[in-house]
């Protein structure tokens, strides 16, 4: 539950004569709009498991991530992988040391479950949300146990910006092992991850369905696993050609290999090791680990945007997207 109680505030960024962004923060949500058009919703409020965005809107307001489970009663909408909640950042299993903890109903899990919403899984839960230099987004949350047990802290900072003619959502997050030693677990189950619109997934064998990576590899039997800049999927959604980009910033220390599936699921997983099944991982068993007081520090972007992922310009707004954190470095 969010302990603090926040004034609803509103702030405004001009990113250009066509670009304002403002960000009205509640108390368990926050607003993103782009000239005054709704981009998504932050949620990380107590009934939430873990926070997330919902609706993601891609230029003309098209939703490009399902509703399931957030709204339900849509028409044609899956009802598979209940914890798929729009977009969302968590780890599958996350092992404390010397913490004793509730067991997952997950025998491969050996620690706590942030992704899973099974028997025994863990919680993300906001603790603080501020702006912070008016255009910018700070939240601190505890990964618990389903005891309450605290796992860890984090500190997520998120902004969005106008670029490429798209719409781009930068996240960036401070993992500390503030209570024990952390060793992040080798499993699939992660860990920036978006459950996009069931028209754009492959399975549907929509016409212009499809999912592509930054080295041009394309469906999911050669992005599946695989390290990649970027991973993007798009199609048709009510009539308009859209999609949903994920990228990984080059300074990230794992980078991603992608759990990237043909039914919708779109996941850049820093953690994932041999025994995950990713190809680009066989044979390697070098855990993420933190000591206790340690930091590890990932970024991640969202890219919305018309088109496929050549005429939505997804490599221009990586590049941007790249551009961006070299500023805000030189700013530091």
């Amino acid at each position: 539950m969010c302990r603090s109680t926040i004034a609803v505030l509103l702030f405004g960024t001009c990113l250009g004569p066509a670009a304002e962004i403002t960000i009205r923060v509640d108390t368990h949500k926050a607003e993103f709009r782009l000239d005054g058009e709704l981009v998504t919703v932050y949620h990380f409020g107590p009934d939430a498991t873990k926070p997330y965005f919902w609706p993601l809107l891609a230029p003309g307001q098209v939703r490009v991530t399902r509703g399931y489970p957030i709204e339900e009663g849509l028409p044609h909408e899956t009802k598979d992988h209940r914890h798929h909640r729009s977009a969302w950042f968590c780890h599958g299993d996350v092992i404390p040391e010397g913490l004793t903890l509730v067991p997952s109903s997950d025998r491969h899990v050996k620690g706590a479950d942030f992704w899973s919403e099974s028997k025994g899984h863990g919680r993300i839960v906001c603790t603080e949300a501020r702006m912070a230099r008016r255009d910018t987004l700070v939240t601190h949350n505890v990964w618990q146990d389903s005891a309450g047990t605290r796992v860890l802290d984090e500190t997520r900072t998120i902004s969005l910006h106008a670029v490429a003619d798209g719409r781009l959502i930068v996240m960036t997050t401070k993992l500390q092992a503030s209570v024990a030693p952390l060793t992040f677990g080798d499993t699939k189950e992660g860990s920036f991850a978006v459950r996009v619109h069931d028209d754009l997934a492959l399975n549907r064998k929509k016409p212009k369905s499809r999912m592509v990576n930054s080295s041009g590899d394309e469906g999911e039997s050669t992005v599946w696993g695989r390290l990649a800049d970027w991973c993007d999927y798009s199609g048709e959604v009510d009539g308009k050609h859209v999609g949903i980009a994920l990228f990984d910033s080059l300074a990230n220390s794992p980078r991603a290999a992608w759990h990237a599936r043909g039914y919708g699921l779109m996941a850049a997983n820093p953690f994932g090791r041999s025994a995950s099944g990713f190809p680009a991982r066989k044979g390697q068993s070098d855990l993420v680990k933190l000591d206790r007081g340690a930091t590890l520090t990932l970024r991640y972007g969202l890219f919305l945007h018309a088109g496929d992922e050549k005429t939505g310009r997804v490599a221009d707004a990586f590049r941007q997207f790249i551009g961006l954190q070299k500023s805000e470095d030189e700013k530091r």
